[in-house]
């Protein structure tokens, strides 16, 4: 591993890249927050890929891209004279040390959860008017009802058990399965959302993110259909024609992969 002298010569060296670049590169020149804005949420999504498939070489080349980033709305944040990056670094180092007085002040804590109380409740007294305020609305569905459940959580907003949000699943279920029977659309809808929610509240209670969770499983089922795809194709038929019988021997084939 690298020493920290040579740690923070990396950064420099990747802060006079950023300055030669926005002086002399067209491309570089021309970028505004809003263009690299749809950059750095896909940038993100690598990220997410790589940690997922534990491709840790990946993950290093992500979190490149990422610091990039980070370096280049710096920059362009510097040549408005609103901020630059030891902005951006002091920041963060004020926000942490200051909602970690366990760490560098006098209190005590007996576990991860009071840390996490602790954090909620230190943001509220930073002016936050709800402890939901710092969820983003443009979160996908899944991740947000998980921070949405993980915030109320931290202010002792939640369930006691495992067993009783499962209980809640069940009743959830129920309650979409009658409105199923009645043909009710609309409310089939909102009933199949609540089974939604719960399914990610007892996630969280297991220690499981469910965001982690389902897409293991998209990978999963891409792998196994395109072996479907690929032996259906070596054996001279198209997809479209086999049977479900037919199909679901290669199925079977690609889950003992």
């Amino acid at each position: 591993m690298n020493t920290r002298s040579e740690q923070l010569a990396a950064i420099d060296r990747l802060l006079t890249i950023m300055d030669e670049l926005r002086e002399q590169c067209p491309w570089d020149k021309k970028q505004t927050m809003q263009t690299l804005r749809h950059l750095t949420i896909e940038e993100t999504y690598e990220l997410g890929d790589a940690i997922l498939d534990n491709d840790l070489e990946e993950v290093k080349k992500e979190l490149g891209d990422i610091l990039l980033h980070i370096v280049f709305y710096a920059k362009i944040g510097s040549e408005t004279r609103d901020f630059d990056i030891a902005d951006v670094a002091n920041g963060i180092c004020e926000k942490l040390i200051n909602r970690h007085p366990h760490i560098y002040g006098d209190v005590k804590v007996e576990n991860e959860e009071e840390v996490k109380q602790n954090w909620e409740n230190i943001k509220l007294k930073e002016g936050k008017k709800s402890v939901l305020e710092g969820v983003p609305n443009g979160l996908p569905s899944l991740v947000k009802a998980n921070r949405i459940q993980d915030k109320v959580s931290g202010v002792g907003f939640d369930w006691e058990k495992p067993e009783q949000v499962f209980e809640k699943l069940k009743e959830e279920l129920g309650e979409l399965q009658e409105e199923v029977e009645a043909n009710n659309a609309d409310k089939m809808e909102s009933e199949f959302g609540d089974v939604l929610f719960s399914m990610v509240n007892y996630a969280r209670f297991l220690k499981i993110n469910p965001e982690n969770a389902l897409e293991r499983t998209n990978k999963k089922f891409i792998k196994r259909f395109q072996y479907l795809e690929e032996k259906a194709k070596g054996a001279g038929k198209s997809i479209q024609d086999m049977t479900l019988a037919e199909m679901d021997v290669y199925w079977e084939e690609a889950k003992q992969l």
